[in-house]
């Protein structure tokens, strides 16, 4: 569960940004719209945070964090290199 919020949140951060809207759905939004995305980005970052401490303590859950954060953001940057490669290479 705390990947699945990992990579939502990720998905979420990217999202708010100018770049990676103008690659995914062909303009910017307001700034208002990003906002909340990068405030739904952090917010789920904090709960998969307060998930994976309340289910294995602070020593184990920070370590278990750190990784799930690392394979999320990994994921998501993924996604965004695959899809830029297969939009650019559509006829």
């Amino acid at each position: 569960m705390t990947i699945a919020f990992c990579v939502t949140a990720f998905a979420f951060l990217a999202i708010s940004m100018d770049r990676h809207q103008t690659a995914l759905f062909g303009r910017e939004f307001a700034d208002g719209r990003s906002r909340v995305f990068r405030i739904a980005g952090w917010c789920g970052l904090a709960l998969a945070l307060r998930f994976v401490v309340g289910n294995e303590g602070w020593a184990l859950g920070l370590v278990t964090y750190s990784g799930c954060t690392s394979l999320a953001a990994g994921l998501v940057y993924g996604g965004l290199i695959l899809y830029a490669r297969v939009a650019h290479h559509q006829p």
